[in-house]
């Protein structure tokens, strides 16, 4: 690591944490104007955002990145006006910090409570995504946190322009523009300096592949909160409506196949299999997706006239595809469906479609994921729709934060503690 690089981290560090005093007594007022700014400018400057986006795209499809890749590093108009409505909704919440829980009343006379605070600085390292450079600031704004953002050089030029609107936003309302600051080297050194920072940075959230995780999960003095994978699965109960398993199980993996919610296996209970598979396939492989599957899957299809079809390998029920393919498996019952989840899932999010109460009543409580569902898609498994306002990433992780990391996850809890002159004796 050059010294040059290593001075530019710890200065970016220190001007942080000086923030984070600023932040952490920042009044809710004066954090929902800078949110309401940053709303305004990224609608004027749509037009702009995209152009200059564009650039970025261009870069990465001569690069030579994969369709998933540059889905995820392309901003439309949609995804723009999410950004703003996602701020917006940021703006709605309340603020968590300096919340007191109700004083309990001790025997030695002292009250005790627990006060709602800051983590203080949280650096997000994060690669093709340019919506998190607007998402993960409004969440830490709010918050009361500062935060130092790390995107992936594919996306350099979307992150630096949303980072000017941002600051700008932070100026108008009276607080430090050092509240939000983007690395601007593509260095990769800058992340080895940024994960070792233990006296600047309190968190670190990482949200990129495999071998960013990997990376981190080596090199890091820092604590994360992370995730690897997203091996999302949804079980088809004997019980099921099938209508609505058809569904369902159609948008949870053909609604987007890039994010990290999206469906990668589904498995099928044997009783509701020649019911429930003709019609879903068909839709499937009439949208271009590929089909892997077991034994008893094929043959159910084959005898309802269905080519193509891909034996699934032990490597399929471990992939995350991030892509129009999809492993399909029919189960004997529930117990060999969770079974499954407990062995090739990443705790990321698994639904169940079934009227049977007492089923779905026992993949809830069985099945060890960070979010768990019934009747629905696992394209719920988002900050934005769990009424977050937006969200930092998700978290696969049971200590501190789990599933979509709001702005409770972005916070800590201290002890206050109310006296009236009380001495321990």
């Amino acid at each position: 690591m050059s010294s040059a690089i290593k001075e530019m981290m710890q200065d970016i560090g220190m001007r942080a944490r000086v923030a984070s005093r600023a932040m952490a007594r920042a009044s809710s007022e004066q954090k929902n104007q800078a949110l309401l700014h940053i709303a305004r400018v990224v609608r004027q400057k749509s037009a702009e955002i995209q152009k200059v986006n564009q650039v970025d795209v261009d870069r990465a499809k001569v690069n030579g990145q994969d369709a998933a890749f540059v889905d995820r590093l392309t901003m439309t108009p949609k995804t723009i006006e999410t950004m703003a409505l996602g701020l917006e909704q940021i703006v709605s919440l309340d603020d968590p910090i300096g919340k007191i829980t109700p004083l309990q009343k001790q025997a030695s006379g002292i009250e005790l409570g627990q006060m709602r605070v800051p983590l203080g600085v949280i650096g997000i390292i994060y690669e093709s995504r340019p919506n998190v450079t607007i998402d993960a600031a409004a969440l830490c704004l709010k918050s009361g946190n500062a935060v130092i953002l790390r995107g992936g050089s594919e996306a350099i030029d979307s992150n630096t322009l949303l980072a000017q609107i941002i600051q700008e936003g932070l100026s108008a309302a009276g607080l430090p523009k050092d509240a939000v600051q983007v690395v601007t080297t593509t260095d990769r050194s800058a992340v080895g300096e940024m994960i070792t920072m233990t006296q600047y940075i309190d968190v670190i959230v990482p949200r990129g592949g495999k071998s960013l995780i990997a990376r981190l999960m080596a090199e890091a003095r820092v604590p994360m909160i992370k995730h690897l994978d997203g091996i999302c699965h949804t079980y088809i109960d004997a019980e099921a409506d099938v209508a609505m398993a058809v569904k369902v199980c159609d948008n949870a993996k053909t609604q987007r196949y890039a994010p990290c919610n999206a469906m990668e296996t589904l498995l099928v209970n044997q009783e509701i299999a020649n019911a429930v598979l003709p019609t879903l396939c068909k839709i499937y492989q009439d949208r271009g997706v590929e089909l892997r599957v077991d034994s008893l899957t094929r043959k159910t299809l084959e005898a309802n006239g269905f080519k193509n079809l891909i034996d699934a390998k032990e490597e399929d029920w471990q992939t995350e595809y991030l892509a129009p393919i999809l492993s399909i498996k029919t189960v004997a019952n529930i117990d060999e469906a969770m079974n499954h989840i407990e062995q090739y899932g990443s705790k990321h999010t698994d639904a169940i479609i079934t009227n049977n109460k007492a089923q779905a009543d026992r993949f809830l409580r069985e099945v060890d994921s960070a979010s768990v569902m019934v009747n629905a898609s696992t394209r719920f498994a988002d900050g934005f729709e769990y009424g977050l306002g937006a969200e930092i990433g998700i978290s696969n992780d049971k200590l501190h934060a789990r599933g979509p990391v709001g702005l409770d996850g972005l916070t800590s809890l201290k002890y206050v503690v109310m006296g009236h002159g009380e001495i321990r004796t």
